[in-house]
């Protein structure tokens, strides 16, 4: 097995890992579906790529077309939109209503089964989409490192600026550059990739338990300066007065 297989297997299975093990966090942990079904439909789309893998990589054949599907699906309104609903959790205490969960994961949906079904091969316009969406993702995720920093929690800052400049720069290479030296499967370039999303999944989870962490302090705080201040307002009343 050539080197640069065994590289993409190993980026694969951390791709895999990471969606389903902080996917299933996200929802039994914080209730975040948004996030969880997204990154388990990663997940899904990692484990299709090993499928494809073992029966040769056939265009014909279904596992093909489900991995265009989850493809268009994450980079049109997975990683994008979806991902900015479930940020905004931590970052804005934002619930969404059943409504927009519907419409969300509706319209990733069938924009997903329009690109797999019609979208082959993607052309220019469809291309300048996903770019735009990712760009849109990543400055409100540059956003989402700023209230870290501020949250002093800087290490999760920083890492959260590399995965999403890492994955910006896949999105904005992915339909257009060919790495010279690269197979004709662009095994080379989905080594990259993949271990990039894998990164930026794994970063974006602990970077949301960070700020649902400091949320969580910040209202304990809240709660502990009202108690006191209560107890003290009952304690001064319950002192005995000069003027008595």
């Amino acid at each position: 097995m050539e080197s640069k297989v065994v590289l993409l297997l190993i980026a694969d299975a951390w791709m895999i890992y990471a969606g389903y093990v902080y996917g299933t966090r996200f929802i039994r942990q914080y209730s975040n579906y948004f996030l969880g079904i997204e990154w388990m439909v990663i997940a899904l789309s990692g484990s299709n790529v090993v499928v494809l893998g073992l029966i040769g990589g056939d265009h014909s054949s279904p596992s093909y077309g489900l991995m265009l599907f989850f493809d268009a699906f994450s980079r049109s309104f997975g990683i994008t939109l979806i991902l900015v609903l479930g940020m905004l959790r931590v970052t804005h205490r934002y619930k969404p209503t059943p409504a927009v969960d519907v419409g969300a994961f509706g319209l990733a949906i069938v924009t997903g089964l329009y690109l797999a079904v019609f979208g082959q091969p993607i052309t220019t316009p469809w291309a300048i989409f996903y770019i735009v969406m990712n760009a849109l993702a990543s400055l409100f995720m540059f956003y989402v490192a700023l209230r870290l920093w501020a949250a002093a929690e800087r290490r999760h800052a920083v890492w959260v600026v590399i995965a999403t400049v890492g994955a910006a720069a896949v999105a904005g290479t992915y339909d257009f550059i060919h790495i010279p030296g690269d197979d004709e499967n662009h095994t080379i370039f989905y080594v990259i990739a993949i271990t990039l999303w894998a990164l930026q999944m794994t970063t974006y989870f602990f970077a949301y338990r960070a700020l649902h962490n400091h949320d969580a302090r910040v209202d304990g705080d809240r709660s502990n300066a009202g108690t006191g201040s209560y107890d003290s307002v009952e304690a001064g009343d319950a002192q005995p007065r000069s003027d008595r």
